[in-house]
């Protein structure tokens, strides 16, 4: 296999003299895309990089290209650009033609299980002449910080969504002990007690820690997960210093944390190196013949699913708003045996007014003129992608982190709305809601409002900002540290 073949050249002379990152990614498509980006960070300030990802995974990336992903090599171009950066595939332990949205438990039974020892062998086979110096793995793994003492190196825990969450998640055991996760009856007062954290109410958390059967495979996965981030040397977080200060201070008052987003493609565009699981449409044709600011963008994410009375409440609000549209349709967000889960007739009623696709390049859309607001499910590559692009959202979270990152976009940035909840969405305030955003007072305050924390992401990832900062000193301890060896 071609990737193989790269892992062995990985090993030659030339990699000698560099410190050598492994980056372990996590095979979900809103992971992927920030771990990537990071892997080519590494490598552009001078790492050699091994990127460690799943069969499948590359599997599903190589056909969204339309290529034969036996000889699909994604990181070719990057080295032809001279960064020393390669790929290594391994087994998540199921079959690649395995539905892993639609048998969710099954799939994160088998990360939590199987995939730990094949990354094992894989490093112990590969990976040692340069050997690694540090271990860059996902937070939501359960075992890299077992794995890096078993191998003498640093273990570097990425978190690919908001500080909140992390910090929320790092703090359970208080959780627990006071009464608000893990019982079943949780209190439902505000929750003051968790450090950096002023106050949070117990809707707004994320959705693993509002149920009471906290027995489940994710829940096994996230205990491990933040046991293990606990024995971490250094933790990488994708968000902004500005943007939650107190959050930071009191996790870097815990152990090294670094805050070094926005991770984002290079100039915003479209990957230079392919992360998208789906063959992306273009929409660049239809939205050049919009005009300016008038088109809403909805797009519920790569992994989370919608039932179909929610996406008829929604669809009859875009309908009734009147305002243009262009919606990502996932296949499979309802069900993987429901290819058209829109309701009857709306694609005649919307004719000449909206544009349905199974996926596109979103940042490119979001930066596009015509768009003017982001229905989205606040995913947080989501979230900071509207920010950069300067786009208000219109807020329906789904799961997991979306619920909290609604709480910061609404609550503390202001700069979306929220639409409803699971479960009691409805048609004449998803109406109500677009009208204000699309073409309402309460639009163009956001739009000033978005334009502000873009601002602050813009400084933090210039020369001199504070996430630059913060990613020359992580890089400058982490060179001390391996020696450059």
């Amino acid at each position: 296999m071609a990737q193989k073949d790269a892992g062995v050249a990985a090993a030659s002379g030339g990699r000698k003299g560099k410190p050598h990152a492994v980056v372990v990614v996590y095979p979900m498509q809103g992971h992927i895309i920030p771990e990537t980006h990071l892997a080519l960070r590494l490598a552009a300030r001078g790492f050699a990089v091994t990127v460690v990802t799943t069969e499948a995974v590359h599997d599903q990336t190589a056909r969204a290209l339309g290529v034969d992903p036996a000889g699909h090599d994604a990181f070719a171009g990057a080295r032809s650009a001279g960064m020393d950066v390669r790929c290594e595939l391994v087994s998540d332990g199921l079959p690649l033609g395995f539905d892993r949205s639609l048998h969710h438990d099954e799939f994160h039974g088998s990360l939590l299980h199987a995939l730990s020892g094949h990354v094992e062998e894989l490093l112990g086979r590969v990976v040692v002449d340069p050997a690694a110096t540090c271990l860059v793995a996902d937070t939501f793994f359960s075992w890299p910080a077992t794995l890096a003492r078993k191998l003498g190196i640093p273990y570097v825990s990425f978190w690919t969504e908001a500080a909140l969450i992390f910090n929320l998640y790092y703090h359970v055991h208080l959780l627990t002990e006071n009464g608000h996760f893990g019982c079943n009856e949780p209190r439902k007062d505000t929750i003051t007690y968790i450090p950096g954290v002023p106050a949070i109410e117990p809707h707004e958390l994320m959705s693993y820690l509002q149920e009471t059967d906290a027995t489940s495979v994710v829940h096994r996965i996230i205990f491990k997960a933040f046991e293990q981030a606990r024995g971490a040397d250094y933790v990488l977080c994708n968000t902004v210093e500005e943007l939650e200060p107190s959050t930071i201070a009191a996790l870097r008052a815990e152990k090294p944390f670094y805050a070094v987003g926005p991770i984002l493609p290079a100039g915003f565009a479209r990957s230079a190196v392919a992360t998208s699981m789906w063959a992306e449409s273009d929409c660049s044709h239809w939205l050049d013949a919009q005009p300016p600011g008038s088109v809403l963008y909805i797009s519920f994410g790569s992994y989370a699913h919608v039932t179909k009375q929610e996406l008829r409440e929604i669809a009859g609000g875009v309908l009734a708003s009147g305002a243009r549209f262009l919606w990502v349709m996932r296949p499979g967000i309802v069900s993987s045996d429901d290819p058209d889960p829109l309701p009857e007739g709306f694609a005649a009623a919307s004719a000449g007014r909206g544009l349905v696709v199974p996926w596109c390049c979103q940042v490119e859309v979001l930066s596009h003129a015509a768009v003017g607001g982001f229905l989205t499910h606040c995913g947080w590559n989501s979230v900071l992608e509207s920010v950069w692009a300067g786009v208000p959202m219109l807020c329906f979270p789904l799961l997991t982190d979306q619920i909290t990152n609604r709480r910061l976009v609404v609550r503390e940035w202001r700069v979306g709305v929220t639409i409803g909840d699971r479960g009691a969405v409805f048609a004449d305030e998803v109406k109500a809601r677009i009208e204000r955003v699309m073409s309402g007072k309460e639009g163009k305050d956001l739009g000033e409002a978005v334009k502000k924390v873009r601002a602050t992401l813009e400084a933090a990832a210039a020369h001199g900002g504070s996430s630059q900062r913060s990613f020359d000193e992580f890089v400058d301890e982490l060179t001390r540290r391996c020696g450059g060896c």
